[in-house]
């Protein structure tokens, strides 16, 4: 098991969202200012900003809430928690504004957020959200997986939606704080965990179309009960071939909630149609693989290769699926990450050339997929057990984060 990690430092590029001022010293109109006083002012300013940022990690605050489960009803919720149905007793707050940078950083009582009716949110979707879980390890700890490549494809949604941008250090220090402040909600049970929501909201109230000068950052948690409640067991999904769920250059690869809400409608119609989930297909032409409605697609050829879809800008570039390729090469298996048509996957479930499918994200890590059914068509069959490749990822990569096995790419980091 791997040592705590120290989160990155934020890159220079982040740290105007840092500092609580920002009026550097500027060199007189009449001198041009030469490299020894660019530098000085650019180590000024770096000092002074990771000063800040260090002062906003170091103080949060703790208010502890009045109103905080019985340890009897939280044992009761534990025992079958579901998912997303029950929330912890604490919540993390940080402001943001142009003005102070981030500020105010709180853990306090879980509870309904305080909106004004124009703020920018409700109007203009201007908000964007992550998802990661916590772990409790037999010896009692609790890890969570890789929180700075979440941190990072936060800080990525957030310059797409004209967002501050978290520095990582305070990304991971937020769930530190707010598992500390709810460790007792995290279950011991097999393949359970707390699932932890950071998400980012503009807040400005201000009805006009503009990046807004307010916003504000929150986690929550909930705890999660197994996603297979019996066992991993393969699923169906559909094709859509009616909607698409981002084009090149819009918002795919970022993760925020417009993307969710345009997948409802087609992931009804997989609903209706038997399916567990909607795959969409790119755009432009309507043939190439993209991903599920929340999760990223594999294929395992004959010949043992794996094969993705590429990062188009239209994907979200998931941790989960980067955690698979990463330990797929590490076995010497060779992985494509390429354009893939759906035409191919069809063709090669039925003559023998496509052997495995599966789906992957945080919520259910490995998902194994049967079959692919469309208008008209259904391609290989919804009664076939779950691939051997696709369980022996599934279950390395969950021994990784249970502690079941070691940590070789210090994926892990400790937060209780």
């Amino acid at each position: 098991m791997s040592a705590r990690r120290r989160p990155r430092t934020a890159p220079a590029n982040q740290l105007n969202s840092i500092s609580t001022t920002q009026d550097p010293k500027t060199p007189p109109a009449t001198c041009a200012p030469d490299d020894a006083y660019a530098l000085n002012r650019s180590t000024d300013f770096f000092e002074h900003a990771m000063s800040t940022l260090a002062d906003i990690t170091s103080s949060f605050r703790t208010k502890p809430s009045e109103k905080a489960r019985a340890a009897a009803d939280r044992e009761a919720i534990l025992a079958d928690p579901g998912f997303g149905k029950h929330f912890t007793d604490h919540m993390v707050s940080i402001d943001w504004t142009t003005e102070r940078g981030w500020h105010d950083a709180e853990v306090r009582a879980y509870g309904p957020l305080l909106l004004d009716p124009a703020a920018s949110v409700l109007h203009y979707a201007q908000e964007i959200f992550e998802g990661l879980k916590a772990y409790r390890h037999a010896d009692g700890s609790i890890w969570t997986f890789r929180p700075q490549a979440n941190a990072e494809r936060m800080q990525r949604s957030a310059r797409r939606l004209a967002l501050p941008e978290l520095p990582t250090e305070l990304f991971v220090e937020s769930i530190r704080q707010l598992v500390n402040a709810d460790a007792t909600w995290v279950p011991s049970a097999p393949e359970t965990s707390l699932y932890l929501r950071p998400f980012t909201i503009a807040n400005e109230s201000f009805l006009g179309v503009r990046s807004a000068q307010r916003a504000a950052y929150y986690v929550i948690a909930s705890p999660a009960g197994p996603y297979f409640a019996k066992g991993v067991a393969p699923v169906s999904i559909w094709l859509s071939t009616e909607y698409a769920r981002a084009a090149k250059g819009g918002t795919g690869a970022a993760k925020c909630g417009g993307n969710y809400a345009a997948s409802l409608l087609p992931q009804k119609e997989a609903y209706d149609n038997g399916c567990a989930q909607v795959l969409f297909l790119d755009p432009l032409e309507g043939k190439y693989l993209e991903e599920l409605g929340g999760m990223n697609v594999f294929l395992v050829k004959k010949d043992g290769t794996l094969v993705t879809p590429e990062l188009s800008g239209s994907i979200l570039e998931g941790v989960t699926r980067a955690s698979i390729i990463q330990l797929a090469r590490d076995r010497g298996i060779t992985v494509e990450e390429r354009k893939v048509t759906a035409q191919e996957w069809r063709d090669g479930m039925a003559s023998g050339d496509v052997v495995e499918a599966f789906a992957c994200g945080t919520a259910a890590v490995v998902t194994p997929i049967a079959a692919l059914k469309g208008p008209g068509f259904v391609a290989g069959d919804e009664n076939a057990p779950a691939g051997k490749l696709t369980m022996s990822l599934r279950q390395e990569l969950t021994d990784i984060q249970y502690g079941r096995r070691a940590d070789p790419h210090g994926w892990m980091t400790r937060l209780v």
